[in-house]
């Protein structure tokens, strides 16, 4: 959230006197005893709202909110020099009556970011400490960071964010350089710490049974464009995609939904969206090591096999395959390696990367061209280090499990054109790779994004749906009513046999299959739905 306020504190640091860089990369008079001949605290300001107080013999900075909502801000430079691995910060802080503003972060803190040599942010920035209510006394606090690659300064800057009310002592600021490896040896301790404690809890109890063999279905694989059984029976995968794992570690009816999806939409997948955060137990709220989350997947998953059907395991994530997502695909390959019914979906929705890095991983910057893409999900672009799709299939085939995946094309999900240029994904040793699509009102070119593609591989429509009520990012021009696309695009599905499930199963994420959570279906889109899950023949008019 802060990324969003340094453009606010660069113009307010711009307004403010010129500083220099602090010498050796550390806080001069941080304890503020040294003062100048006017008696102030050398190299910090004075101002109205930012004062330099004495009790008894000791001098200390107070930070004073004299209007409501307003800025207070205190900005020093470090200097990163050669060999700075890591900080320490330490310093005593004692708060009166800070009331929050109007968002959460609006209160006191320290809001400290690496910047490079042209002053772009680097990333990670160090956690902002911050500050509320009433501490009367001091406290001694210190907090330990790395320092990325390529930041050669430190930003700091001591502020009451527009607060409604309060006042900020701070005092004895240090920061120190120390070794990496002190962090490193404070995180293990940490996580031996946590690990134990997370030992300790009682495993959650499973919900569902693990089926008999006898009801599980058959593994499938890819036979030319097709997907078959290993006795060569094809099957044609239709069903629900079934969201909320993806954005809260509990998940909303998911059993339910399973259960009203296969034995009342007659739907024979499902496509289940998971966080990889939820996943490894560091999702908000979470103080189980994500224990509980795991059993539920664990629970759906038995819940979809036991009848006879197939789940999908959808990374929920966005842009490019990273390391974290490795991860998480190496802990989920390990646990359901050759589970008859497990699907491995890879990334819900690659975007803005070329094929090259899509396919074999590089960097990704944060540029874009205008137009190229809509700001679907309003999601964030960043910077980082792709390891591709590739790398992806690469960690789950090295577990062993030769589970059917999925992997998703550009533009969203959408575009799959790449794969017959030269991008297709190698897969040698397991069931072979499905490539998905997400289709919506606002795609165009079907042939060539992906009916072109369905002609050589097989396709997995793994996002598909309509909505009258059209979402803020679609221009007006390019919305287009249910009415017509509906039957048009179950058509195509129906016509070339394409595997899909709808979104979504969930009452609140458009497109919307459901009205309720009585499981009522929407007349545009979840009526029609639950007609072509029971076998009804639509018929396509015309292209997109």
């Amino acid at each position: 959230m802060m990324r969003f306020l340094l453009p606010l504190l660069s113009a307010a640091v711009l307004a403010a006197p010129a500083r220099a860089v602090e010498p050796a990369g550390l806080l001069a008079n941080g304890d503020f005893e040294t003062l100048t001949e006017r008696g102030n605290a050398a190299g910090w300001p004075v101002t109205a709202d930012i004062t330099l107080e004495k009790e008894g013999t000791n001098h200390f900075m107070r930070l004073k909110c004299l209007r409501p909502f307003s800025k207070v801000m205190v900005h020093r430079e470090v200097a990163v020099e050669p060999g700075m691995e890591a900080f320490a910060l330490n310093y005593k802080v004692r708060h009166q009556d800070i009331k929050r503003g109007k968002e959460n972060w609006h209160d006191g803190r320290i809001m400290m970011n690496f910047k490079s040599a042209a002053l772009q942010q680097v990333d990670p920035s160090p956690k902002h400490p911050s500050f509320s209510g009433t501490q009367k006394d001091w406290q001694e606090r210190s907090q330990q960071f790395r320092v990325p690659p390529g930041a050669k300064k430190l930003e700091m800057i001591f502020t009451l964010f527009e607060p409604e009310s309060g006042s900020l002592d701070l005092d004895d600021i240090k920061l120190v350089k120390i070794p990496l490896a002190e962090i490193e040896k404070a995180e293990a301790d940490a996580k031996k710490k946590e690990q134990e404690r997370i030992a300790a809890l009682p495993k959650p109890k499973a919900q569902v049974p693990v089926p008999a063999a006898d009801k599980l279905p058959k593994p499938l694989k890819v036979a030319g464009n097709r997907l078959v059984t290993p006795d060569g029976k094809e099957v044609w995968l239709q069903g629900l995609a079934i969201p909320s794992m993806e954005w809260s570690a509990g998940g909303e009816n998911i059993l339910k939904s399973i259960e009203v999806g296969i034995g009342q939409w007659k739907a024979n997948c499902i496509r289940l969206c998971l966080g990889e955060k939820f996943w490894a137990g560091s999702g908000p709220y979470q103080k189980d090591g994500g224990m509980a989350y795991r059993q539920l997947v664990e629970d759906a998953v038995n819940a979809v096999a036991g009848k006879g059907a197939y789940i999908v395991l959808d990374l929920h994530a966005y842009r490019a395959p990273q390391q974290i997502h490795a991860e998480f695909w190496k802990d989920v390959a390990t646990r359901y390696k050759d589970h008859p019914a497990v699907i491995f979906e890879l990334m819900n929705e690659p975007h803005d990367i070329p094929w090259e890095v899509w396919q074999k991983g590089g960097p990704v910057t944060d540029k874009k061209k205008g137009g190229d893409a809509l700001a679907e999900n309003q999601q964030e672009l960043v910077s980082f280090q792709s390891i591709g799709m590739q790398g992806l299939v690469d960690v789950i085939r090295a577990t062993g499990a030769k589970n059917l995946i999925i992997a998703g094309g550009l533009d969203w999900g959408y575009d799959l054109s790449g794969v017959l240029a030269g991008h297709a994904l190698e897969d040698k040793v397991g069931n072979g790779i499905m490539y998905s699509s997400h289709v919506y009102p606002w795609k165009s070119d079907w042939q060539g994004k992906f009916l072109a593609i369905a002609e050589k591989y097989p396709i997995f429509v793994g996002e598909v749906g309509a909505d009258t009520q059209r979402m803020e990012f679609i221009p007006p021009e390019r919305h287009e009513d249910p009415a017509t696309w509906v039957p048009d695009m179950l058509g195509v599905i129906q016509k070339h046999r394409l595997n899909w499930t709808a979104w979504s199963f969930h009452p609140k994420a458009t497109p919307r299959v459901l009205l309720d959570w009585d499981y009522t279906p929407t007349p545009f889109w979840g009526v029609p739905v639950k007609q072509a899950l029971a076998g009804e023949k639509f018929e396509t008019k015309r292209l997109r």
